[in-house]
């Protein structure tokens, strides 16, 4: 069985077990578990029981690179704005901390009192924050770009060895 949804598409085969052809096949199975035997003697098919439960075997053999363009940009705006947060946070625990007030005594002790260096101006909660947001709209553009790439890679790939193979099953 071929199959393509959601931008991946594949071919499916049974491993083990068996199943109707169709949906008709099934019916008369159905109605005979729940209903007694005809009255004219015939006695109705049975159906073999399972050893287990049923596998699948899958090969991803092509992913759609537009949906894996869209999937990595919605996945890289929720790590940029978890990075940019997380930036907020960690900044603010610091500095409840006295952590940035110490570390620019340090320097003056080790410097002298009239430093030109000041810890304090480079470590403002708006630079922090800006830094982080630059940095997360990067990282955005990157994984993007990147996601993209590799889907054109991978139905490069699996058009030449096949895909990946995959076995699933119905526990």
């Amino acid at each position: 069985m071929h199959y393509t949804a959601a931008g991946f598409s594949g071919t499916a085969r049974p491993v083990t077990g068996t199943t109707p052809a169709t949906p008709a096949a099934a019916a008369p199975a159905a109605a005979t578990a729940t209903s007694p035997a005809p009255a004219t003697g015939a006695t109705p098919a049975a159906r073999p029981a399972s050893d287990g439960p049923r596998r699948v075997r899958l090969t991803v053999s092509r992913v759609d690179p537009w949906s894996v363009m869209k999937l990595s940009f919605l996945l890289a705006v929720a790590i940029g704005i978890m990075t940019v947060v997380a930036t907020a946070v960690f900044w603010t625990v610091l500095d409840g901390m006295g952590v940035f007030t110490e570390v620019n005594s340090l320097v003056e002790s080790i410097v002298g009192k009239e430093s030109p260096v000041d810890v304090l101006q480079f470590v403002e909660f708006n630079r922090v924050v800006a830094l982080a947001t630059l940095i997360a709209i990067v990282n955005m553009v990157l994984i993007t770009a990147l996601s993209t790439i590799m889907a054109f890679i991978y139905n490069l790939v699996a058009a030449m060895v096949g895909g990946i193979h995959l076995t699933m099953t119905d526990d």
